[in-house]
């Protein structure tokens, strides 16, 4: 199937949308000026659709370990021996401070994160209660990551004062399985959908280099259509001993930028953020990824594995041209 880039590119701009069929042709480009044609179209549609802002997030590893989903590259899965910390859910002193840390710093969010197949009862009615103190506090949105939760859970977590609701689909569904049999897509896709029936904004993106192939990527961006995420995280796969995918090959820079901008051609008016893993990346590719469709990330650690400063991210988000606070 023969593309017109440019043509594509211009139809986005007016309304409308690029095809599965154009998407699959995009992952085929081998040729250096074919790529080069794309990321400079993803570099307009970030620059027409996306604010020149440096959208953040950090996240608090609020309940660790122990988790008994199977996920081949997840360090707190109980299936697994890793040196991943096991505690249950953070005191409220631990919480409110790490919340103040980061309001201080002038991130924009700040995310509860869990471990485990869902938050229930006691250890979900605490979490409300922490979210409140930090609704009152005021000064940052409020996010949650807590499995796979129905909408009773979901309307509490609401009603406490979470904006957006985080569950990511992580890869394509033809490659899901091969990950993980503990749950599904359709599992995930189900509590994206009560989230948003209970009135939350959605943050779901994946993880790349986890042996899917380029095509199984588009899938992937494709897929995430039907979240209607309006944050949409990339990890680079970190590869953590003990865990099935400890032996992983990295993926490529150039593999790395053809990503974000087929999902910027995908998602164009979605906040594209970085995840965990950016810090194996060179400095030139992290400002390329800015230039054609990253314009946020999550700050700090990244749950198991180590992330970035914020020190650090403001001196890229200013080398990038965009506005941190």
């Amino acid at each position: 199937m023969d593309i017109s880039i440019s043509d594509i590119k211009h139809r986005i701009i007016a309304g409308g949308a690029i095809t599965p069929e154009e998407a699959y042709v995009l992952a085929d480009l081998q040729h250096p000026e074919d790529k080069a044609e794309l990321r400079e179209a993803a570099a307009e549609l970030t620059a027409r659709f996306i604010p020149a802002k440096f959208d953040t997030c950090s996240i608090v590893n609020a309940r660790s370990g122990r988790c008994p989903e199977d996920c081949k590259w997840c360090a707190q899965s109980a299936h697994y021996h890793t040196s991943a910390e096991v505690y249950p859910l953070i005191d409220r002193e631990r919480c409110l401070e790490a919340a103040a840390r980061n309001r201080r710093e002038g991130i924009g969010r700040f995310s509860l994160v869990t471990s485990g197949r869902a938050m229930r009862g006691a250890e979900l009615r605490m979490a409300c209660s922490h979210i409140r103190e930090m609704a009152a506090e005021g000064g940052m949105g409020l996010c949650a990551s807590m499995g796979l939760l129905d909408g009773e859970a979901l309307a509490a977590l609401k009603e406490a004062g979470v904006t957006r609701y985080h569950c990511n689909l992580e890869t394509a569904p033809s490659h899901f399985a091969t990950l993980c049999s503990t749950h599904t897509i359709a599992d995930k896709l189900a509590t994206i959908s009560a989230a948003r029936e209970a009135g939350l904004d959605i943050c779901s993106g994946g993880i790349i280099g986890m042996g899917e192939t380029p095509r199984q990527r588009v899938e992937f961006a494709l897929a995430l259509l039907e979240a209607k995420p309006v944050s949409i995280p990339i990890n680079i796969l970190m590869p953590i001993p003990g865990t099935p995918l400890e032996q992983s090959a990295p993926i490529s820079e150039d593999e790395i930028l053809t990503v974000v901008a087929i999902f910027r051609m995908i998602h164009p008016r979605a906040v594209i953020r970085f995840a965990g893993g950016r810090s194996s990346i060179s400095r030139a590719t992290q400002l390329e990824a800015l230039r054609i469709g990253v314009t946020g990330a999550i700050v700090g650690d990244m749950l198991t594995t180590v992330g970035s400063t914020v020190a650090s991210d403001r001196e890229l988000a200013a080398e990038a041209g965009l506005d941190f606070d």
